[in-house]
This record gives structure tokens, sequence and C-alpha cells, in this order.
């Protein structure tokens, strides 16, 4: 399998021995996969691997040995200093380290952190960035996180902190007025705390709220619901993480956009789901 795919004919990045690369695997479908990634993967001594990283990415690296360090919330994981510690060790020891993340290393990934201490410790890296869930994750369920007919700006949040818990640190008050459509990561589990601090602020309790399980893989699932609701449908459909959720109007875009419904056969709800009474190309 690894060599099913060609690279293109250019002066490609070699990874050295010594060096840590930092990629992002992208949302899930191995297809988003960067070409500097599979240029990677073909490289590489050793590949250390998050637990959102689809395992069929790996089969393009047979001979490479794979570490496994997922961290998921609730779960037994490796400790991040241990993490960042071991890509040390590995690549003091002559090792070419691929570093591979799921999504984008620097979104809420802890590549930031990573880097920070290979660098510190005297190692090389180079960063390959990857599509990110909070973008990639809801254009497969289709969702644009801009839309000028709706926004024209999005703010990217975390549903949880280092504790686990709901970040104390957002001021979901300035959020909720300043932002016309919020995306949120890991905050499955806390749905109905930032429903309740967003409505608290003045958020309409019918706005549109999209949460995206299971984002690019075949086990994808799209919950379609209200603000003042969401977390009560959650908790009905048993959706787990890893999961998206997009607040705000963008989200009844899905009405004409889901093109993986329309693929097996469905046609779309609402042509005009914005209710613009236009056609598209006069926007």
């Amino acid at each position: 399998m690894t060599d099913s795919i060609s690279l293109p004919g250019q002066d490609w990045p070699v990874l050295e021995p010594g060096w840590v690369w930092l990629c992002g695997a992208g949302p899930g479908d191995p297809g988003l996969l960067t070409l500097h990634a599979l240029n990677a993967l073909r490289q590489a001594d050793v590949i250390v691997y998050d637990a959102l990283v689809d395992e069929r990415i790996l089969d393009w690296a047979p001979e490479a040995e794979k570490i496994y360090a997922g961290k998921r919330g609730g779960k037994p994981s490796a400790k991040q200093r241990d993490i960042s510690l071991r890509l040390v060790e590995l690549a003091r020891d002559g090792r070419r380290v691929l570093r591979l993340k799921g999504g984008d290393p620097f979104v809420f990934g802890r590549g930031g952190e990573e880097a920070q201490t290979l660098i510190q410790h005297g190692v090389r890296v180079r960063i390959v960035p990857g599509i990110s869930a909070g973008i990639g994750g809801l254009a497969y369920a289709g969702i644009p996180v801009t839309h000028r007919d709706v926004n024209q700006s999005v703010t990217f949040v975390t549903g949880h902190d280092q504790s686990g818990a709901t970040p104390s640190s957002l001021d979901w008050a300035a959020i909720s007025k300043g932002s016309q459509v919020i995306v949120i990561y890991m905050g499955i589990k806390h749905a109905e705390q930032i429903a309740t601090a967003l409505m608290a602020a003045g958020r309409d309790p019918e706005e549109p709220v999209a949460v995206v399980a299971g984002a690019t893989t075949p086990t994808q699932k799209v919950l379609e619901t209200r603000l003042g609701r969401m977390a009560e449908h959650i908790a009905d459909t048993k959706l787990e993480p890893p999961a998206i959720i997009c607040i705000g109007r963008a989200v009844l875009m899905r009405q004409v956009l889901d093109w993986q419904g329309q693929l097996s056969g469905v046609g779309p709800r609402d042509l005009d789901p914005l209710g613009r009474g236009r056609p598209a190309e006069q926007a």
C-alpha cells in the first residue's frame, strides 16, 4: 500500500535522523491527508500517533515502528509530559520521528507544547498542518463555517480544559454576543453547561445547532437540533465523542448542501434555507 500513491515529481523535504515532524492527519478520512504527511509516512522510522488517527493511514508506513499515544477524555491515557519527553528520547536516539496527530497539530492538539519541548531540548522540528475537524468535518456534513449571508466571523473554542471540565477561562457572554457562528471542539460531554451559559448571555434557544460525531469517517452521524434542546437530543441519540458542535445559522445550509445525502439519493430539503428569495449566484 505504501507504493500505491505516487508523489508528484518535485524536491520533497527529507526527514533526517534526529528530527521530529509534527503532522496533522486530518479529521478522519485518510484521503484528507496532505502530501507532506504522506511523504513523512514513507520516511519515518517511528510514528507516535494519537487516538483520532485512522489506522488505515498507518498502513502507508508498513516498516515503521508504531507507538500509540492517544489521549481520550475520561479514559486512561499517557501524560502529556511523558509523550513530549518520549519524542525527545526517540530523536536523540537518531530516529526519524513522525508525530501524527488528528486534525491539525496546532488546533486544540497540543502540538505547540510538544514542538516547544522538542526545541527546548535541542531537537529540530518541522510542522505539517492538517485539515481541522472544525472546518473539514463540518464540510463533510454540508455545513460551511463561513457564508456571507450568515457570518463574517467564526469562533473556535474547546469544550473542556486540562482538567476535563468546561473551561472556566472562557467568557461565554462575550462569545455569545460577539460570535455569529461558534464551533466547539470536545464539548459533547458538557453540552448542557455550554448551552445554558450561551442562552443566559442572550443566545436564542431556537438557534440552529449541528453535532457531527465521527466526522468524515464511515460512522459519521449528524444531529440537527436547536440550542435549547441540544443537550437533551444528544442524550437521546446517544452520540459519542469525538464530535464537533456548530451553533449558528450556517447550520441551515445543510438543508441544501448535504452532499453525502445527495450521493445516496436523498434530494435537497430546501434550496433556499436562508430564505433569501434569490438565486445563490445573485448573492
